[in-house]
């Protein structure tokens, strides 16, 4: 195992200060020696006697030679002494210098331990737990923040797969259990006419079935990422979609300018005809849809239907949500704007969700723009 994070701290901080140390030391010495001779050998020679006749000093020859070697003897002498007391000081204050450095990077570094021990003990049964910093704000209580963030980000993701999970066996297991009790009615049965009612209940389960895990397996691979992008004619899927739709009687209306968008054919088709589907589901008798592509602001659609609680409009998008309550009934998966904002995400875009004004909702779509295709 390496060096931890506080022993490289420490240890470039005692490298810096016994490099900086012995820099001073250097200059310093450099210093002395080259000014100590000449300091010393001007103070020896004032020391000597004035000629009365003369304005300048008389220094003998052997008195000039002495004095020249008690400069070198004493400069030898400061410099070993310099040396000496520069390095025991360095020495001593380096060591100081290290067991400081640790000190202070053990408290700076302290955050950094509870961030981590917080993250050893983190398990989907306790995302709960949040990391508290005090003091000011700086770049430790910001990657607690963020870490913190992260957290309430995985618990919304776990709670929700526990939805997910919960809902979809509920799912499942509804129209098997109808199907069990239809066969073992229809086996017990003789008249062929009550065995024919069986039999379309029968289809209409399995057919319910197939369309929840239809749903599933579009779900699993919008959220896998796509494979394939192209450009699509946003415009030519709504209105093959809606040429398909059982509308029956009610009132579509369309502006269908050319919008091309960049991603998966199979998906964007996949992702309007959910749109289109829930709109035509979840509404009114004699009501109506309203379809708008441009390209600028993608697809919008609008259908008239029950009040809608903004409040919880975020649910609508959670699997097996229909408003506030689950998705119980026959005809759909529970599974729609779920998909819708599966396959919107996976190919960078959004979709927001607003009520109308006397009832119903509007969902509007935007996606990566593209070049339209040649023909």
């Amino acid at each position: 195992m390496g060096l931890t994070v506080r022993a490289r701290i420490t240890a470039l901080y005692g490298l810096l200060f016994v490099v900086g140390g012995l820099v001073l030391v250097l200059v310093v010495y450099l210093l002395v020696k080259v000014n100590l001779v000449s300091q010393v050998a001007t103070a020896v020679s004032a020391a000597l006697p004035v000629n009365d006749d003369a304005v300048t000093r008389t220094i003998p020859t052997d008195i000039a030679a002495v004095s020249q070697d008690i400069a070198v003897v004493s400069q030898n002498t400061v410099l070993t002494k310099l040396i000496i007391v520069s390095v025991v000081s360095l020495v001593v204050l380096a060591v100081l210098a290290v067991a400081v450095g640790w000190w202070i990077s053990g408290r700076v570094l302290r955050p950094l331990h509870r961030i981590s021990a917080t993250a050893q003990r983190l398990s989907s049964e306790n995302l709960h737990e949040r990391i508290a910093l005090g003091g000011p704000p700086d770049e430790l209580t910001e990657l607690a923040e963020t870490f913190n963030d992260m957290l309430d980000r995985l618990a919304d993701a776990f709670e929700s797969q526990r939805r997910f999970i919960a809902n979809a066996s509920h799912e499942l297991r509804t129209p098997l259990s109808i199907q069990r009790a239809l066969v073992q009615i229809g086996l017990s049965e003789k008249d062929f006419d009550k065995v024919s009612i069986v039999r379309e209940q029968l289809l209409a389960a399995n057919r319910r079935s197939e369309r929840l895990i239809d749903g599933l397996l579009v779900l699993a691979r919008s959220d896998r990422g796509l494979e394939n992008r192209e450009p699509v004619a946003l415009h030519e899927v709504v209105a093959h979609e809606l040429a398909a739709a059982p509308v029956g009687a009610l009132e579509v209306r369309t502006s269908l300018d050319d919008c091309w968008v960049l991603g998966d054919p199979v998906l964007i088709s996949q992702l309007v005809s959910n749109l289109v589907g829930n709109a035509v589901r979840h509404n009114v008798d004699g009501g109506q849809i309203r379809v708008h592509t441009h390209a600028r602001t993608g697809l919008l659609i609008s259908n008239t239907g029950p009040e809608v609680d903004a409040a919880r409009l975020p649910e609508l998008f959670e699997p097996f949500r229909r408003g506030a309550e689950r998705t119980r009934g026959a005809e759909g998966s529970g599974l729609g704007l779920s998909i819708v904002r599966s396959i919107v995400r996976a190919h960078g875009g959004a979709v927001h969700a607003y009520p109308r004004r006397g009832g119903g909702l509007e969902v509007s779509v935007t996606l990566p723009t593209a070049v339209p295709a040649l023909s």
